[in-house]
């Protein structure tokens, strides 16, 4: 199929989306109304709680749900072929993973910035909370860990990548001061901030920065280390120090990119006429799980992720100026990553098709596309992920002239930069996380950002250095993370559905549907997985997946309960309290 067809078809539909189904869903499911107090200015502190403007607010949301999720997951996808991965995709983050994100956002603005962990123990009962609060720290644990060796692997492959994503840092801080805070030139200074970070971009080609030989720690265990230090420190700055800054400065970064892969792609297509050289159907690669149900859990980040659910309850709930802005940046926000998927579905097939190196022989078409993905074994681990995105794109990128080792950076730098805005992100909503759960115990007096974040770092560092010293740790649990996140997912469509149900009507089936959709693959996965563990007597994961599998089964019953029977209510948004 012609490349450059299908990108155009998939870009028409997101757009309609948007303006059709995306609108109705704020205008007559949730009725959207600009007038009601949101959380940034009922509980404005000038440290978590701040207001910010639209565009900052869509870079910083999107860049903190998107992080490696739709990169990575449909570069492991597409080993089932190009056209399913592509369909969930589509369809997926349309009807699902939009409806999840703008539901659970503005879900979360009406209960003052609250988890939707915390907001299920107000629409079902407190139990359900506490064990909503177990899934998510155990999420948001792994994502954590295995985020910083994202980021490290990134570093210790792609050197080039290493100066522009820490320069970015003073770049963002100083960006945020000169326009974010006095809120005037932001195009000028966004312009400027962009520009020198791309600069840093060609510095870093010049000057890779590799730490092999520096330390007794091999150098993914030191990056490790190094990104949750700074995981620590950022997750504690005020938001609009350097989460949003940063974020918003991150977004630009990947409409850039975008930009140049999707030149190279309408380029290459009428130089050589880019066809899909990839298989459109391949249901059953050699050693690969079945596709079902496991497509639809590989493939989360730009069809449906229940991450997402964390990030919109976490941060962005707490700094939108007003709900008039919450369709562009919980709808429009997730269709977009929706596209971003697509683009990397080409990148990954079409765009590796045009050339693969292979014991120093170029391979192109469909040889090449097969010596990547010939097999599950040939394409495991996260390495072989980051490479065929780093290759494809970068093939994608010749026929506008850029170098190569210019454009890997370029992609490097991407890739790394939206895995660190998922870190900041994802420690800070594991630090409200924590602090939300202390408050419904006897040690409220420990309820500090100090301790909370402490606890979030330590334990992540603890998972990631439990195999040993090159911080690895996090993968013995990788495993249980695709159906732990769209299980989240599927939970937060339930707490939703809860939410319409008591307004009235039939709103609930447009949470509901997906909901029952979602949770149906995910426990088939699951119950998948528990198998399989057993028979390999990986036991920790039996153990964990096993609890995970008693947890979510306990919450359906309850939840269901109440749905059954209308249940009550406790108390009221108001009663809700503040972190």
């Amino acid at each position: 199929m012609k490349v450059l067809a299908l990108l155009l078809l998939t870009a028409i539909g997101y757009w309609l989306a948007y303006r059709t189904y995306g609108q109705y869903l704020a205008r007559k499911i949730f009725k959207i109304n600009a007038q009601n107090v949101v959380p940034s200015v009922e509980l404005a502190d000038g440290k978590e709680y701040v207001s910010s403007t639209k565009s900052v607010m869509f870079g910083h949301h999107f860049t903190s749900i998107a992080g490696t999720g739709p990169i990575v997951g449909p570069a492991i996808g597409v080993i089932w072929g190009w056209g399913p991965a592509l369909i969930w995709v589509f369809f997926g983050s349309i009807f699902m993973g939009a409806v999840h994100d703008f539901s659970t956002l503005i879900i979360s603005m009406r209960h003052q910035g609250k988890s939707i962990s915390d907001i299920a123990g107000y629409y079902i009962n407190p139990r359900v909370r506490f064990m909503f609060f177990v899934i998510v720290f155990l999420a948001l644990l792994i994502v954590i860990a295995i985020f910083g060796l994202v980021i490290a692997l990134i570093f210790a492959r792609f050197p080039q990548s290493v100066v522009a994503l820490w320069l970015e840092i003073p770049i963002a801080i100083g960006f945020g001061y000169m326009a974010l805070k006095s809120g005037r030139h932001i195009g000028w200074w966004t312009a400027f901030s962009v520009l020198l970070l791309y600069i840093m971009i060609g510095v870093g080609v010049l000057f890779p920065v590799t730490l092999s030989g520096f330390s007794w720690l091999p150098a993914t265990g030191l990056w490790t280390i190094i990104l949750l230090v700074y995981a620590f420190i950022a997750s504690v700055l005020p938001v609009d120090f350097l989460l949003q800054p940063r974020d918003y400065l991150n977004a630009w970064q990947l409409y850039i990119a975008m930009g140049l892969i999707l030149l190279g792609i309408i380029g290459t297509s009428f130089m050589s006429e880019l066809t899909m050289s990839a298989p459109a159907f391949n249901f059953f690669p050699e050693g690969a799980p079945s596709m079902l149900p496991f497509l639809f859990i590989t493939v989360a980040c730009g069809a449906i992720s229940g991450f997402h659910s964390l990030v919109c309850s976490g941060t962005s709930s707490k700094q939108i100026a007003s709900e008039a802005d919450a369709p562009l940046i919980g709808y429009g926000s997730m269709v977009l990553e929706g596209f971003l998927a697509t683009v990397i579905i080409i990148a990954v097939t079409a765009g590796i098709s045009l050339s693969y190196q292979v014991n120093g022989e170029e391979l192109t078409g469909l040889a090449a596309w097969q010596a990547h993905y010939g097999s599950w074994s040939a394409s495991a681990g996260l390495g072989s992920k980051l490479d065929a995105v780093v290759i494809g794109c970068a093939n994608l990128m010749k026929v506008l002239h850029i170098p190569l080792d210019l454009a890997i950076a370029v992609v490097g730098v991407f890739i790394a930069s939206f895995a660190g805005t998922t870190l900041d992100s994802a420690t800070r909503v594991q630090r409200y996380i924590i602090a939300e759960l202390v408050s419904y115990t006897p040690f409220k007096s420990y309820n500090n950002k100090w301790l909370a974040t402490t606890i979030a770092v330590v334990s992540a560092a603890a998972l990631a250095f439990s195999s040993g010293l090159d911080g690895k740790g996090a993968l013995s649990l990788w495993p249980l993370f695709g159906a732990v996140n769209q299980l989240l997912g599927s939970l937060a469509l339930l707490v939703a559905t809860i939410y319409l149900l008591k307004l009235g009507g039939k709103k609930w089936l447009l949470t509901g549907l997906p909901c029952m959709v979602l949770m149906g693959i995910t426990s088939w996965a699951s119950l998948l997985n528990q198998i399989h563990f057993f028979q390999a007597q990986q036991w920790l994961l039996v153990m964990i997946n096993g609890v995970i599998l008693v947890l979510s089964l306990v919450m359906i019953v309850e939840a269901i309960l109440v749905m059954i029977t209308g249940g009550r209510v406790l108390g009221t948004p108001g009663r809700l309290g503040r972190l």
